[in-house]
């Protein structure tokens, strides 16, 4: 009788494990996302989202609404995670040294001089933004020359000339200022000191052995699977409404270089970003201080690390990068405490319609994974 009780025990065991299984199915979770992307994207009226997640499993689900998850969108700053992986590995190799001068790797250059803070600013300070140099394309004719020539190839250091001689915005490591203009330097830094190409040295080390297949430079107008992004009407570029015509961009996103540079879909970003917070390759020394974050402007508690934003939320603190690109915005985040990885797209910037910013969008749909999981 007891041997018969513990089998009867044994098996309702099996079956519940087996329901509790089915109940918990990727499926499933699948299912529910795919129902929250479609009812989020109806109720703010935008042309296309997408979300991937990758689960503590190692499974990844990705859904995406008005277009296929694996049509890409420009990915905006969420690329200077790229030029930052580079930049540590020649760090961890002792070929660059975080609180060295930049002056020590640019100041034979002839521009050099006039850069803001130019004998004060430090490699960390360029990864971290403070330094106190302004942002490029807000300057002078800029976004005129921009939108007029679409197809002239910048070079980052015409990009930098925007600001050079002007009063710095703060002393140098005493303030927080994002620009994109930071990055620019600390590209022209670590092609000084390799010699190389930054895009060919990520493509390298970075995209091909992480099989990002999707992830590429953003070098010219016309790119391959890119679903056509809205800009809102206060963009500071001064483009609106649709930025993709007859298959090319109304601005060229070559111009972007080290301060994002990339095109992307959720499904690759999603995979960098748990890649991204391992940094597997580097020293614990040199994880600990890529992750050593400094006080930003962009939200409550925020902070900015190198190259990575730290941000609290419900689903505890999470290690990642935002982007804006005129019509596209992106977030993508590793959250420790859930052992997930996620990224969001939408195919505009028009504030005024979204009514939240881009974070909101992703923590929603990061709340839903973590349910799925408890």
């Amino acid at each position: 009788m007891k041997k018969s009780i513990s089998a009867l025990l044994a098996i309702a065991l099996c079956l519940l494990a087996v329901s509790s299984f089915a109940q918990k199915s990727p499926d499933q979770l699948k299912s529910v996302l795919q129902q929250k992307i479609d009812s989020v994207r109806q109720a703010i009226d935008i042309p296309s989202m997408a979300f991937s997640c990758i689960l503590p499993s190692g499974e990844q689900i990705s859904v995406a609404s008005g277009m296929k998850p694996e049509q890409r969108m420009l990915a905006g700053s969420t690329g200077k995670t790229f030029f930052e992986s580079l930049a540590m590995k020649l760090v961890n190799e002792g070929k660059l040294s975080l609180d060295e001068k930049v002056s020590h790797y640019l100041g034979k250059e002839a521009w050099y001089a006039k850069v803001q803070n130019a004998e004060t600013i430090t490699i960390r300070m360029l990864m971290n933004h403070t330094t106190g140099i302004e942002e490029y394309y807000e300057l002078g004719n800029f976004m005129e020359i921009l939108i007029s020539n679409p197809d002239k190839k910048w070079t980052p250091e015409e990009c930098i000339s925007y600001t050079l001689g002007r009063p710095p915005l703060f002393p140098a490591g005493t303030d927080w200022g994002y620009a994109d203009t930071n990055y620019l330097i600390l590209g022209l830094v670590m092609q000084s000191i390799t010699g190389k190409d930054a895009y060919k040295q990520i493509d390298e080390f970075f995209i091909k052995p992480n099989k990002l297949a999707a992830t590429e430079p953003s070098v010219k107008r016309d790119l391959k699977d890119l679903v056509t992004g809205i800009s809102g009407p206060n963009s500071p570029f001064k483009v609106s409404g649709p930025v993709l015509v007859n298959g090319k961009m109304l601005i060229n996103p070559q111009m972007e270089w080290a301060g994002g540079g990339y095109i992307s879909n959720t499904i690759d970003l999603a995979r960098w970003a748990r890649i991204y917070y391992d940094a597997a390759a580097l020293t614990e020394d040199i994880r600990k201080q890529q992750r050593a974050g400094v006080t930003a402007k962009t939200g409550r508690n925020h902070q900015y690390g190198l190259g990575m934003q730290i941000r609290p939320s419900p689903l505890g603190i999470s290690y990642g990068h935002g982007g804006w690109f005129p019509a596209y915005l992106t977030e993508m985040d590793y959250f420790p405490d859930k052992n997930i990885s996620v990224a969001i797209q939408l195919s505009t910037d028009d504030f005024q319609k979204l009514k939240r910013a881009p974070r909101f969008f992703e923590i929603f749909f990061a709340s839903e994974v973590a349910k799925f999981l408890n």
